[in-house]
């Protein structure tokens, strides 16, 4: 099923490069994308579109509190369609598959409306936004590097490594950010107003964890997740944010930005010797920040059994010490058996549990204040029932794990190695 159409009012060529909104199709109604002179981050607004190709209009009325008080998931879609290399593992097809099952299953508003919200189409992050995380000269250089992506039609942006740039991905990776902006909006808003707030999960890309402060790095662009956390910080005043990060690569971007800022702790489990090569156990932190990044390498062949013992040993027991005020999740869904670009054998249930545990986290720590980011995830299939069965935890239902996984590709894990490791760092972090 196509889910994302050309917008053929809203096309046109540079060079070889065709800019195109996109408009959403449901039902024979159409949903135009990226709009972005709206005026209202996170406020609720009804928008409609007389068809494809139609002008959108948006009413700046906010959506009544109660519909956002009796959610229990708020999710946001920005697809980057214009962002894509043929053949890359980071295209424009995994957004997509992942609404497509969603829809499937019957984890839409269509289906669910009142336990369901998606959210409404949202400013993009702003210059400013991004400069609380990465430096001015990459910012401004990467926007000026769009007119030479017009003429090639894509351009290489980290020197010889894998991350690309279209003619749109400055653009598009403005609205991703947006959005994991508009959840925390969202989430905050309904937590002043519900003990049991909706989890957020916003499905973007590019991807975020591996943007260094100044520049991108392994697929990633601009830092969404960290640009969430300073703005919770500096728009909603909650200063002390933890940060969870299950993708199998060590988030190396999120960790350079908060390294030494004691308000924001960093957690990353991942593959140990994985790409980009670092989070090693001894990476705590400096300065002030010292103790608040905790990096867990784990062997290859790790799966279910040893992510449920670093949760319940490691990451339960660090949120709890650290008491936050949000919990933020880099939601990786690379570290599936299935997976193609890594060999650890987490499976959907192993991702049912994590958003589950998780989600009970934030509801005992900080009023159910928690936000997911998409990052990995590269086999279309198991990124996206695993994601759909992580929205079945946020709505607490039963797991749809056994319709998905094969227990008869899964081998031994290496559980003695596992061990030492999580003893390790339970030892240096005093757990």
């Amino acid at each position: 099923m196509e889910l994302l159409h050309p917008s053929p009012r809203s096309s046109c060529l540079a060079g070889n490069v065709v800019f195109r909104g996109w408009n959403h199709i449901r039902n024979g109604q159409s949903r135009a994308g990226f709009h972005l002179d709206s005026k209202f981050r996170g406020a609720w607004r009804r928008c409609s579109s007389p068809g494809i190709g139609g002008p959108v209009r948006c009413s700046n009325e906010k959506e009544k509190h109660p519909r956002l008080a009796a959610a229990r998931v708020i999710y946001g879609v920005a697809p980057a369609m214009g962002h894509n290399q043929e053949s890359h593992p980071e295209s424009h097809f995994r957004v997509p598959a992942i609404v497509t099952a969603l829809e499937k299953m019957e984890l839409t508003p269509k289906v669910r409306s009142d336990d369901i919200v998606e959210l409404p189409i949202v400013k993009p992050a702003s210059v400013d936004d991004l400069l609380h995380v990465h430096t001015r000269a990459y910012v401004s250089g990467l926007q000026k590097a769009m007119d030479k992506a017009s003429e090639k039609g894509i351009i290489y942006i980290e020197g010889s490594g894998p991350t690309y740039a279209t003619a749109t991905t400055f653009q598009e990776s403005l609205v991703a950010a947006g959005v994991g902006m508009a959840l925390v909006d969202s989430v905050v808003d309904a937590s002043r107003i519900t003990q049991n707030p909706p989890t957020a999960f916003a499905l973007i890309r590019p991807p975020g964890h591996h943007a260094i402060p100044k520049g991108p790095m392994g697929f990633c662009v601009f830092g969404n997740i960290a640009i969430a956390a300073r703005y919770a910080q500096r728009v909603h005043g909650l200063k002390r944010v933890f940060i969870i990060d299950f993708d199998v690569h060590h988030g190396n971007g999120t960790n350079d930005a908060f390294y030494d800022d004691p308000d924001i702790f960093f957690l990353s489990t991942h593959q140990d010797g994985s790409y980009p090569g670092t989070g090693k156990i001894d990476e705590i932190g400096v300065a002030d920040g010292k103790g608040t990044t905790l990096n867990l390498p784990l062997p290859g062949g790790s799966g279910d059994i040893a992510m449920r013992t670093v949760f319940d040993e490691v990451i339960a027991p660090c949120a709890q010490r650290f008491n936050p005020d949000i919990i933020l999740v880099s939601a990786g869904y690379d570290a599936h058996v299935l997976d193609p670009l890594a060999s650890l054998q987490f499976t959907t249930g192993t991702y049912y549990a994590l958003a589950s545990n998780i989600k009970q986290l934030a509801k005992e720590l900080c009023g159910g204040r928690c936000v997911f980011f998409l990052e990995g995830g590269y086999n279309l299939q198991s990124l996206s029932y695993s994601v759909a069965d992580s929205f079945r935890a946020f709505l607490g239902e039963p797991s749809l794990a056994s319709k998905f996984d094969d227990p008869a590709i899964l081998y031994e894990e290496p559980l003695a190695k596992v061990k030492q490791a999580i003893q390790r760092v339970k030892h240096l972090h005093s757990l």
